[in-house]
């Protein structure tokens, strides 16, 4: 074996060196603000108080010191009791042999269960002697009873008092009645003075109600007087303001006299009273409606609505001008929806069939033209025929009125182009209803029509045209007009028992 003097002694394993060496001593940086407060006070050198010095005592000579005396508060609690200083333990007097002291009872009186703890629990009277209760029964002293003086006033008085204070009483009363007798007896004459309570009218008219619809929607409709030049009287109806350039919708027949007579007058008077010359723009026979232009400025226009959007039970206001009764409302809801409905037909004029709203809202003559509108105030419908059974045509409570989806609609081609065209299958067609089929029973197919170019042959029953049902004649033109001219529709009719469904391409009229 060979020396290595190159070997390092604090490596582990090196020969010679069996400990490591001691790390290097690092003392950290002491920040000076921290020394100042949490640094030892000056003159404490070391990790213990060495200011203390304590007392020298007798045992100081036995290599060891005592601890301080405990302070006199606890001594003067802690302490043997006088006479017993010198005894260091007192064995129990049952270990000697000796009797205890009996203590005194805390209660003397034995006949009393309710102080002995050890006594079982029992439910009983009072704890009270039934001597005691004898006693005191008997030694209670009987009250004075009260007398009504003392009842009535806690004291005593004389009856010479309460007489008197009974004449006061009548007497007052007495003079009392005669005083409201006589204001009765004077009041009675028709020359006297009365004071009559005003009550305030109700003036609470919260958006919506029919006083706020009535009063947005009333200046945009119009009375409308049709008169031709020396005649005594002409046609009345209203108008609705539809467009700010004084376009005003309205029936057909209630302007028809002026179609085809230039000399017709017709006049516009709005809810203000003012009275404006109008002239017919268009008029269509077929929808019963018409267009008439007014030259105002700047005129209120009635908000357009969907009645699309209509539902049983809906409520509606007729606005209009019936039986000359301008600017006249009134109330009801919508009673039907898509009610085919026929009417017109006089002086020679072939009848009208379109798609109605039916409504319970008064409707009379004069109120054709006019306007329905919803809850919003919204434009749903116009004005345009009753259902009367009665001679002069009054209302029953069974009105229609032209949905304004398609009133507008009819409305831009008059005021486009003057005129509209509608739609045409081809077909005259009767109402049929039997055991096996319920629709319109072709009549004649008109030759080289749209009807006979699909194969359609008289004594056919239409029984639906695209997605409508077709139950009479009426329903049979209004499912047709519905679609535009050059449409082609799938048209369903029953032949000799059997459903067949042809393609029909819609001419016009």
């Amino acid at each position: 074996m060979t020396d290595q003097p190159n070997a390092n002694p604090a490596q582990p394993g090196a020969v010679g060196a069996d400990r490591l060496a001691p790390r290097p001593l690092e003392r950290p940086a002491v920040d000076p603000a921290q020394t100042a407060v949490f640094g030892r006070p000056h003159g404490v050198e070391g990790a213990f108080d060495k200011l203390y010095t304590p007392q020298p005592n007798s045992n100081a000579g036995n290599g060891f010191d005592l601890a301080p005396p405990p302070p006199e508060s606890l001594a003067e609690a802690f302490r043997r009791p006088p006479g017993a200083e010198d005894v260091l333990l007192q064995r129990p007097l049952e270990a000697t042999g000796e009797a205890p002291e009996p203590e005194e009872p805390l209660w003397t009186d034995q006949r009393d269960p309710w102080r002995d703890p050890g006594s079982g629990a029992v439910l009983a009277g009072p704890a009270v002697t039934a001597e005691d209760s004898a006693e005191e029964s008997g030694t209670r002293p009987g009250g004075a009873l009260l007398s009504l003086p003392e009842v009535l006033f806690g004291r005593r008085v004389k009856p010479r008092a309460l007489a008197l204070l009974g004449v006061l009483a009548l007497l007052v009363g007495a003079v009392g009645g005669l005083v409201s007798w006589w204001l009765a007896d004077t009041g009675s004459s028709l020359t006297g003075s009365a004071t009559i309570s005003e009550a305030e009218a109700a003036k609470e008219r919260p958006p919506g109600s029919l006083a706020d619809i009535a009063k947005r929607v009333s200046p945009a409709v119009v009375s409308l007087e049709v008169v031709k030049p020396g005649a005594d009287a002409g046609e009345q109806g209203s108008g609705v303001v539809i467009d700010p350039q004084g376009y005003i919708l309205t029936n057909e027949h209630v302007v028809t006299s002026a179609s085809g007579d230039s000399s017709v007058k017709i006049t516009a008077i709005f809810n203000d009273g003012t009275r404006t010359a109008a002239k017919l723009v268009g008029a269509d026979q077929k929808t019963d409606l018409a267009v008439v232009k007014v030259a105002v400025t700047n005129p209120v226009v009635m908000q357009l609505g969907k009645s699309a959007d209509l539902q049983v039970g809906d409520a509606v206001i007729a606005v209009g001008s019936p039986l000359a009764l301008q600017n006249s409302i009134t109330s009801g809801i919508v009673s039907a929806l898509d009610r085919p409905v026929t009417a017109g037909g006089d002086n020679g004029a072939p009848p009208v069939t379109y798609e109605a709203i039916q409504t319970d809202a008064a409707i009379n003559h004069g109120n054709s033209g006019g306007a329905l509108v919803d809850a919003t105030g919204a434009l749903v419908g116009i004005n345009s025929a009753i259902r009367s059974s009665s001679a002069d045509g009054g209302s029953i409570g069974i009105g229609f009125a032209i949905p304004s989806d398609y009133a507008v609609k009819i409305a831009k081609e008059l005021i486009a182009h003057g005129k509209v065209v509608h739609a045409d299958i081809g077909v005259n067609a009767a109402s049929v209803a039997g055991s096996t089929s319920m629709g319109a029973q072709v009549q004649n197919v008109v030759p080289n029509g749209p009807a006979a170019a699909a194969g359609i042959k008289e004594g056919d029953v239409i029984t639906k045209v695209g997605d409508r049902l077709v139950r009479d004649s009426a329903e049979l033109t209004v499912a047709v007009r519905n679609h535009d001219p050059g449409t082609v529709v799938p048209v369903q009719l029953a032949r000799s028992g059997a459903l067949l469904v042809v393609d029909v391409t819609l001419g016009s009229d």
